[in-house]
């Protein structure tokens, strides 16, 4: 299966970028792309409400979201994202589309030894950007083979080059977890893929992925990061982490307030049995714990 791939056309560029809070298209340099990024952080979660529900009810075609278009036009009535790969082709047309030279690529996520992870790199004066739709770093990272760090507390990443025997070097994009202590490595390989590519994946993803049942939302604030995962509610600060168990009487009004997600979307869901996945147990494919951490956090092992 494939789906066509578009351009996004003006006038939903243009709601996009009214709804991120722009009065006029920003410029295509490295303080429009940190408008842009910081704007989508803020506003676009990384979910898989659409994703769980296109799954639990067996929906026709392709896994939604892939199309830029369609990811947008979601966004905009429901307040979704998406998982990587597909919020990952949308920031990358979004971008295109204001000029910026922006190209797809993978990753392996946790250092896993396979492509599972969509991002986007710009180029901008010589130099290189990770824009990440789904990690939500709130800056862009720069690709510099000295290392690059956002040491703010709510949205701790660290950029780590690594020499690889006859082959490109790789970049390693660290984050924290909602875990004191715990950070997740994702390794960059800046070669260009198509979009093909990124449909072929994220279709994969059908068979094995951690976002096929049990929620996962997340998306930044003004100095805090706030991710559900399950019936566990996170945030990340200069406070450190503060975490608490979600009552299912709770659960869709604390979505709806910290996530601006749709009554019409979470009632989807909820039919869908997402509701009860999120209470339920996890039963998705896992990954050895990380024992490596990131340089700047060496000293602290």
């Amino acid at each position: 299966m494939t789906a066509e791939e578009s351009v996004l056309a003006p006038a939903l560029r243009d709601e996009v970028l009214r709804r991120f809070g722009f009065s006029h298209p920003p410029a295509a340099d490295l303080d429009g792309l940190r408008a842009v990024y910081r704007a989508w952080c803020r506003n676009i979660p990384f979910d898989n409400l659409n994703k769980v529900i296109a799954l639990r009810t067996a929906a026709p075609g392709l896994l939604p979201g892939i199309q830029a278009t369609v990811f947008f036009e979601t966004w905009l009535r429901d307040g979704t994202g998406a998982t990587c790969w597909p919020s990952a082709n949308a920031i990358y047309w979004l971008l295109r589309s204001l000029g910026f030279d922006a190209r797809r690529v993978a990753a392996h996520m946790q250092d896993a030894g396979f492509f599972n992870h969509g991002t986007v790199i710009v180029r901008l004066g010589g130099r290189e950007w990770l824009v990440d739709s789904s990690r939500h770093t709130d800056v862009p990272m720069l690709l510099d083979r000295g290392g690059f760090l956002n040491d703010d507390a709510a949205f701790f990443a660290e950029i780590e080059y690594e020499e690889r025997d006859n082959e490109a070097g790789t970049y390693i994009l660290w984050v924290a977890t909602p875990r004191e202590g715990s950070y997740m490595p994702c390794r960059i390989f800046p070669a260009e893929v198509p979009y093909e590519y990124f449909v072929e994946r994220f279709e994969a993803t059908r068979e094995r992925s951690p976002f096929n049942s049990r929620l996962y939302v997340g998306r930044n604030r003004e100095r805090e990061k706030v991710i559900v995962i399950g019936n566990m509610r996170h945030v990340v600060s200069a406070r450190g982490i503060e975490s608490r168990e979600l009552s299912r009487e709770e659960f869709t009004g604390v979505l709806q307030a910290d996530f601006q997600l749709s009554e019409s979307v979470l009632q989807r869901w909820g039919a869908a049995g997402g509701l009860d996945l999120a209470f339920g147990e996890y039963t998705g494919p896992s990954f050895p714990p990380q024992e490596r951490k990131p340089p700047s956090r060496l000293q602290h092992k």
